[in-house]
């Protein structure tokens, strides 16, 4: 082997071999060499398998999170199904709030930004009761900011913290009542709870959240943006865009798989990634999703909702171009993967005319 370095290397593996002596871009090269993908293997096959069969050995509990007791996440098969599934809200969706250095030294200035995010409603602070006979709504509140909200109400008198809502009908009240309960008067919507924990490698605190909202917590000054993180995938990809949406889906997966001592080849999650966010737009593997929009009718019926694909197809008047897997299989040609991708023409009027010279 020489030391000049190939130039159709991708720069990073390049980069690698210019700092390495004569062994190590030996032992480099053919690492990279096994990496490679043959051309026509079929990936998205070997990816399915690479994930679906450690997936038959997942467990169906769920955690504690991060150390912090009070927060449960689903881990192992119903994590995994979330995340392929691309679900617009996890089950138990949390968020790892960083802080900047001049909020995340103390307790105390952790503790001041945590207080601000859980949802805080007026049903939490009020009190109140229906007088039927007198079709009234009877509300009794200490909390100076549901006094400010009760106050600046039409048609609503009050003797003290005491206020008195009319009404022409019990369910016109109980509308009033329900209405009114559900008002927030603080915190970040979808937030319930927060947590203040100190990472004792770094040295610093930072806050866990039952619940996520990125786009709102980003706003907060004092919060690390860099850092910050969710596991509502969905948010990720609304908040900062389809690269990151792509991104988190792997780190998802990976932190699933590694949690349950399962070696997956990142690659292989690459490619799912990829396929699931190739449209610009988060798409979940399934009927609603990649499978359900692709452009051969008869593997959108081979998936799910067979005569409707059918059906449809027919009134449409769509044409199959057979240029997929599952279509192949299912009529009998030769599928475009491995040996199926090269095709021989053979001029047959050639060959004989040479048959005749002879």
């Amino acid at each position: 082997m020489t030391d000049e370095i190939p130039i159709e290397l991708p720069q990073k593996i390049q980069k690698m071999l210019e700092k390495a002596d004569k062994k190590e871009k030996q032992r480099i090269l053919e690492a990279y060499k096994k990496a490679l993908v043959v051309p026509g293997e079929a990936v998205g096959t070997v990816a399915a398998q690479s994930i679906g069969e450690p997936g038959t050995q997942m467990t169906l509990r769920t955690f504690h999170y991060a150390g912090v007791v009070e927060l449960s996440v689903p881990l192992g098969l119903p994590r995994l199904i979330e995340i392929i599934d691309a679900k617009r809200s996890p089950k138990n969706s949390i968020m790892t709030i960083y802080l900047d250095e001049s909020h995340n030294k103390t307790k105390k200035d952790a503790e001041e930004i945590a207080g601000k995010l859980p949802e805080r409603f007026m049903k939490d602070v009020i009190k109140t009761r229906i007088d039927i006979k007198e079709l009234k709504l009877i509300v009794e509140t200490e909390d100076a900011e549901a006094l400010d909200i009760l106050k600046k109400l039409e048609d609503i008198n009050h003797r003290g913290n005491t206020f008195f809502i009319k009404a022409d009908t019990l369910s016109e009240l109980q509308k009033i009542k329900t209405k009114l309960e559900k008002k927030r008067l603080l915190g970040k919507k979808e937030i319930r709870r927060a947590f203040v924990r100190k990472m004792n490698d770094r040295d610093e605190y930072l806050i866990y959240t039952e619940g996520s909202n990125l786009k709102e917590v980003m706003a907060i000054p004092g919060v690390d943006v860099k850092r910050t993180t969710t596991n509502d995938i969905q948010q990720i990809y609304e908040t900062l865009g389809i690269e990151a949406g792509r991104n988190s889906i792997i780190n998802e997966a990976v932190k699933v798989l590694e949690d349950q001592d399962l070696n997956v080849d990142i690659r292989h999650i690459m490619v799912v990634a990829d396929r699931m966010t190739v449209t610009g737009d988060l798409q979940a593997v399934g009927r609603t999703g990649i499978s359900g929009t692709k452009g051969s009718v008869l593997a959108r019926a081979a998936f799910e909702e067979t005569e409707k694909h059918i059906l449809n197809a027919a009134l449409h008047n769509e044409i199959d171009p057979l240029k997929g897997v599952a279509e192949n299989i299912i009529i009998g040609q030769p599928i475009p993967v491995g040996t199926g991708t090269v095709e021989l023409a053979v001029n047959a009027e050639l060959i004989m005319g040479r048959k005749d010279k002879k």
